[in-house]
């Protein structure tokens, strides 16, 4: 069964949480959720799914349940994009790399990155071959 896919905004929550350590919901709502016009129970019914889906947990705590991260936020996006990739792009990492190959603002670092990836990947290759 594929893992559910995760959006723009419940990613933005579990970042919201990360820089946090733990949450309620009304520390969610009104952190999160006010400056995007979202509604108290909103914000709680993506809480509850991100838990469903395995990103947070809760635990009760005087009362109140607080929220945290049950993965990193890096396992959620990579989530994302590998979701993205499935479904938008058939499975091919091409276009992708050739939006990348044709983005001029690509940074020193970024580019760094991607070549160290891309060495990495070349080594793994050849270790199966």
């Amino acid at each position: 069964m594929p893992e559910p896919s995760i959006g723009e905004q419940e990613l933005a929550l579990l970042r919201h949480i990360a820089d946090r350590q733990s949450v309620t919901v009304g520390e969610a709502a009104e952190g999160f959720g006010a400056s995007r016009d979202l509604a108290r129970s909103t914000v709680l019914t993506m809480m509850e799914r991100l838990r469903k889906k395995g990103h947070l947990t809760r635990r009760q705590q005087n009362g109140v349940y607080r929220y945290a991260l049950r993965t990193a936020p890096g396992a959620a996006v990579r989530q994302a994009v590998k979701s993205f990739v499935d479904r938008t792009l058939d499975g091919s990492i091409t276009p992708f790399v050739a939006y990348l190959g044709e983005r001029a603002d690509v940074s020193d670092e970024e580019l760094a990155e991607l070549e160290s990836l891309l060495a990495r990947l070349q080594q793994q290759r050849r270790k199966k071959g």
